[in-house]
């Protein structure tokens, strides 16, 4: 190859889950039967209702056209009336939500508002491995805090105070956690918080399986006073069946959603609107959606956790 790719190449390699998904391909040309374990991708549909919307909208010849940075009112609505109903959790649609084409590319946006080349960011060990992969593109530095089964897979507040934070500037989080589905608690958050506004640091919480397997939707911007320090990312993906069609968003103070959107509407052009008018539909469905997912992953866990007994393996149930 004649021309040199950027220095930046040298500190990540190829996403954990792209060259797992590659292994997996090999094998299954092979003809061997992989049980694919890796990335949470749902295997059923959306509401019926969704997908109507989607193809009903798609035949509007006046929705093909490029569309707001900033999301369609109508979904930003949504999106806020979705926390109000779920999360109790009071967001102006206007101001403090961001919609994203997944939430995904939320984690790279909000390390580009707000990190400079060597300032620190706190990353969970174990966690999702794009926190660190965004933070190393930017030059930022990663620390890692451990997530411990004795502390119920919490940070350990009290250690990573021991320690010099002044360089830190964010912080990731992620509850309902992956991988070891540890559920927050609201003390947890409210610590989370008051770490944020001791140190200033900008906390980020990933949210994306608020309705998996968890009958009580926790946020962290539920916290008073946490909007000063805190956002948060939640997705369509794995609630709603969506994971494809990469649907989510940003929820925080107008001040910190305005710097994101600054980062975001100089990458790309807008989402399709009927994606999004069908986003609008999925977000209005009842609880009832909500509990036969539920169904469905508790009978699945059941036949995981008889499997896990028959090997001989130890789960946290």
């Amino acid at each position: 190859m004649k021309i040199k790719t950027a220095d930046r190449l040298n500190v990540v390699s190829e996403y954990y889950f792209s060259r797992k998904l590659k292994e997996i391909a090999a094998l299954r040309q092979k003809g061997i039967d992989v049980i694919n374990l890796g990335i949470g991708s749902p295997d059923r549909a959306p509401a019926a209702g969704v997908v109507e919307t989607l193809v009903q909208e798609a035949r509007n010849p006046k929705n093909h056209a490029y569309q707001s940075y900033a999301g369609i009112p109508e979904l930003r609505r949504a999106y806020a009336e979705w926390y109000q109903r779920f999360f109790q959790v009071t967001l102006d649609g206007d101001t403090e939500i961001l919609p994203l084409m997944g939430s995904k590319e939320g984690i790279m946006h909000i390390s580009m508002a707000f990190l400079n080349p060597g300032e620190e960011v706190l990353v969970p060990d174990p966690g999702y491995p794009a926190y660190a992969a965004v933070a190393r593109l930017l030059g930022a530095k990663v620390r890692y805090f451990g997530l411990q089964e004795n502390n119920r897979w919490f940070p350990d507040l009290e250690k990573l105070e021991k320690e010099d934070l002044s360089n830190v500037k964010l912080m990731w989080v992620n509850y309902p956690n992956m991988p070891t589905g540890a559920k927050a608690s609201p003390e947890i958050f409210e610590a989370l918080v008051r770490f944020g506004h001791r140190h200033n640091i900008l906390i980020v919480n990933d949210n994306p399986y608020s309705f998996i397997l968890n009958g009580e939707q926790l946020s962290m911007l539920q916290v008073p006073g946490a909007k000063e320090v805190a956002l948060e990312l939640n997705s369509l993906s794995k609630s709603h069946n969506m994971a494809g069609w990469r649907l989510g968003l940003l929820a925080g103070h107008p001040e910190y959603v305005k710097a994101v959107l600054q980062v975001k509407s100089n990458m790309d052009s807008g989402m399709f609107k009927p994606l999004q008018l069908a986003a609008v539909k999925a977000l209005q469905q009842p609880e009832s959606w909500y509990s036969e997912l539920n169904r469905v992953y508790g009978k699945r866990r059941e036949t995981a956790f008889a499997l896990f007994d028959v090997l001989g393996c130890q789960y946290d149930e």
